[in-house]
């Protein structure tokens, strides 16, 4: 077997900052909508303690697959560990054989975060300036960092859950030199926001459609299971347009859209989406004072995007080491 490319964490970062990470999701959902992606089934298998251990396969035109295998342990926080561990393997696009083989954390973050960030580009008002972040983790932090590369935040809340971050607001405000403020009122931080991302793992919403402010995107990253909801009913209910990365995958997984199709809330012909709307194949947000709610759980081409990238910038850039398997 050819010698195969090793990627730490630190390599992966010393290539992905996040406006190339942003790029590399935008080509992504692109592709996918444009019908030139490859896109298996997504496996999830549970675990304890509300683990969940999760796969994905994918294939961008020109490119080798891409999997990745990995889980999301939320007990992990309690132990100062990343709640989120993989492993990206990448093939050969002629012989199939791996060429690489990347540290997933690193890989991950950034790639939901600037995922949310094309997202936003596309459904969120042009003009929003307040953020509002549940969840003050990794993925909370990356969204903080990510928003304001595709509008012009002049003001942050950060929603603390867990004690061991609530030092991340002012963390923030010296990292990005923007106004963040911390609080642990979920309500009042949505109340006058024009984006709000829940990034928790919650199974119960921790954000209600009756908070919401007219005009207000919602763009929930840790609904990534049938048992993850972290929006209410009544957020699916106002939203003009409900957008998720793939249907198919979101109408199995998707918490808040599982739950809205089973109980006759949802209809549906009324989820569309992402990558059509990023291909320019179709419309994104309709009037100014539309809700639109958008729920990501992930996708393989997510991933195949991003590694491409970081291959290529590894390589140009001696990073990472080459090992015989």
């Amino acid at each position: 077997m050819a010698d195969v490319l090793l990627l730490s964490a630190a390599d992966v970062r010393a290539v992905f900052d996040l406006p190339a990470a942003i790029e590399s999701q935008r080509a992504a959902f692109a592709a996918l909508g444009s019908g030139e992606a490859r896109l298996a089934p997504r496996a999830l298998l549970d675990g304890p303690d509300g683990g969940v251990a999760f796969g994905y396969l994918s294939r961008l035109p020109g490119s080798g697959a891409v999997a990745k295998f990995g889980s999301v342990t939320p007990g992990n926080a309690a132990r100062g560990l990343p709640t989120v561990a993989a492993l990206v393997i990448v093939q050969d696009p002629v012989d199939g054989r791996p060429v690489a083989i990347i540290e997933g954390e690193a890989v991950t973050t950034p790639r939901t975060a600037a995922a949310s960030a094309v997202a936003a580009d596309h459904l969120a008002v042009p003009d929003a300036s307040r953020l509002a972040v549940i969840g003050c983790g990794v993925q909370g932090r990356a969204h903080v960092r990510a928003m304001p590369l595709v509008r012009p935040i002049g003001r942050v809340t950060v929603v603390c859950r867990n004690p061991g971050t609530c030092g991340a607001a002012a963390d923030l405000a010296a990292e990005l030199e923007l106004p963040v403020e911390g609080t642990g009122d979920v309500r009042a931080a949505v109340a006058d926001a024009d984006i709000v991302v829940t990034a928790t793992t919650s199974t119960e919403p921790v954000v209600l459609g009756e908070w919401l402010p007219a005009g207000c995107t919602v763009l929930s990253v840790g609904s990534f299971a049938p048992d993850r909801c972290e929006v209410d009913a009544a957020v699916l209910a106002r939203a003009a347009a409900v957008v998720v990365d793939d249907v198919a995958t979101a109408l199995l997984q998707a918490g808040p859209i599982v739950a809205g199709v089973r109980d006759g809330r949802l209809g549906e012909d009324r989820i569309r989406p992402l990558g059509p709307i990023v291909a320019g194949l179709a419309p994104g947000r309709t009037a100014p004072g539309d809700v639109v709610f958008f729920n990501s759980v992930g996708l393989g081409v997510q991933d195949a995007a991003a590694a491409a990238v970081i291959v290529d910038r590894a390589r140009a850039a001696g990073a990472g080491r080459l090992v015989a398997l």
